[in-house]
């Protein structure tokens, strides 16, 4: 048989490498302005939510599409205050776990191993996912932290049920109570992460559950994709750029030297953003804060030089990684967690999706353009 050329699709059709610009859902929980750099949850600015707002507030309002009142606040911090505190089974995983296993696979396993256990986890229904949603947010600081603090030796801190979220990650990571300070700028860190439309993790989360899987299902897809050095980790490798630098004054330098080199400088660009990240204006402002107050003012000023050198070379902008690093390292959270806070914080808006896709569910599915060879005969063994 001949072989015949496969007909292509129309080019109208053929998306960009990476799905840029398909619309590949509808949501009422992200809307990003890339031109103007304003980002809202469920309507409601960043900006606004990062001055005001708790991230347990900011959980319900994803959750629920509205703002709570007292009295829905102080239930949802009750039920998270009664959750904090994982069973047991996930400690050993932490004990048996080498001190070099990168930290996402550990959470990725132990969220897996809950989801084997929890109450709920074959019911999709919104009080179900609602329950199970608030247990995952409960859980995760100690998940977190506490394995941390095994891995290095030390026994695990007590969780405080009458504490925020952002208290009981610090307390259980450092085993002392936190300055109010310092967990009200890791709260508005985790705010400022909780949710941020159809980034790969979140879109990784919906697939998963569109198959009418189970939540903790979604989030370990989350997980795995989150790890990924093009999606979680920036922040990271900012932070290992700023220990390369030898001073400020030598910042520019530095830089050219890496841009000449071709290589890629983390906390700048966004896929979304066409100016500045919204939450690196925040954070930009918590990492001087922060620093002035522990003494630690060099990871500011550093990140401003490379942030001045790079806009000026590339006219670049920066994005929420850029300070998050200096944010954290400031708060004296080790940079193997910096991801692992990531996922912490967005456990909020992984879980608001997977709500958002079982309600209205249909199952993704998109095509492919097929670019191989056309038709062509089975030729047998012997004869090739």
């Amino acid at each position: 048989m001949a072989a015949t050329q496969t007909p292509k699709r129309p080019a109208s059709t053929t998306p960009k490498g990476g799905l840029e610009g398909i619309v590949a859902g509808r949501s009422a929980l992200c809307d990003i302005d890339g031109r103007t750099g304003r980002l809202l949850y469920a309507g409601y600015d960043i900006v606004d939510l990062a001055k005001d707002s708790s991230f347990e507030e900011t959980c319900w309002l994803l959750w629920h599409g509205e703002l709570p009142s007292k009295e829905e606040l102080q239930g949802l911090r009750a039920e998270l205050g009664a959750n904090l505190d994982p069973r047991a089974s996930v400690w050993d995983i932490a004990a048996d776990a080498p001190d070099s296993a990168d930290r996402m696979d550990l959470l990725r396993t132990q969220v897996s191993l809950l989801g084997m256990s929890d109450p709920d986890v074959a019911e999709n229904s919104d009080d179900a996912n609602r329950a199970k949603a608030t247990r995952l947010v409960a859980q995760t600081p100690a998940l977190i932290a506490t394995s941390e603090r095994i891995s290095a030796g030390f026994a695990p801190a007590d969780v405080d049920p009458e504490q925020s979220i952002a208290w009981n990650f610090l307390h259980l990571l450092h085993g002392e109570a936190p300055e109010p300070a310092d967990v009200r700028a890791f709260d508005v860190c985790l705010i400022l992460h909780a949710e941020h439309g159809m980034n790969a993790s979140t879109f990784a989360a919906r697939v998963t559950a569109a198959t009418l899987s189970d939540m903790h299902s979604a989030v370990v897809s989350a997980i795995g994709t989150l790890k990924g050095p093009l999606h979680g980790g920036a922040n990271e490798r900012v932070m290992e750029l700023l220990r390369d630098l030898p001073d400020v004054a030598g910042t520019r330098q530095h830089v050219e030297a890496m841009l000449a080199a071709k290589q890629r400088i983390m906390g700048f660009g966004h896929r979304v953003y066409r100016t500045e990240d919204p939450r690196a204006t925040i954070l930009r402002e918590y990492s001087r804060e922060l620093g002035e107050r522990h003494g630690e003012k060099k990871w500011y000023e550093l990140t401003i030089a490379v942030e001045k050198a790079v806009h000026e070379t590339k006219g670049l902008y920066p994005n929420v990684d850029l300070y998050s690093g200096s944010v954290y390292t400031s708060l004296g959270i080790p940079q193997r967690l910096f991801t692992p806070i990531f996922a912490m914080s967005r456990m909020a808006g992984w879980t608001a999706n997977v709500m958002e896709q079982h309600r209205d569910n249909r199952l993704i599915r998109p095509d492919s353009e097929y670019v191989g060879p056309a038709p062509r005969d089975y030729v047998p063994t012997e004869a090739r």
